[in-house]
């Protein structure tokens, strides 16, 4: 990836809002979890500790939608007309990841 700017040395330059809004939502799935913990610790009712943990999956969903929507825009599009298409490959594989 020579001469990449957006993604060089697998480091992203994110600006502080970007970065702001992924740290609230991990953030916030952080204190999902904290919760689900204190469920568990309180033995409580299983059906509401699933419920709780789909919405904790939920939030992660959507900050994987966020940080790879980010990272087509930005990283991929810029290597594609830099004409590094093996940024292709690593999103093809990545894509493959998330879909298991």
């Amino acid at each position: 990836m020579e001469g990449n700017t957006c993604c060089e040395m697998r480091h992203k330059k994110r600006t502080e809002e970007e970065k702001k809004d992924l740290l609230l939502r991990l953030r916030k799935v952080e204190g999902q979890i904290r919760g689900i913990e204190k469920m568990v610790e309180n033995d409580l009712y299983c059906p509401d500790i699933l419920i709780q943990v789909s919405a904790a999956t939920s939030a992660l969903n959507s900050f994987n939608k966020q940080l790879l929507a980010a990272h087509i825009r930005g990283c991929v599009a810029e290597d594609i007309r830099e004409g590094n298409d093996g940024t292709i490959d690593e999103l093809v594989t990545v894509l493959q990841k998330l879909m298991r």
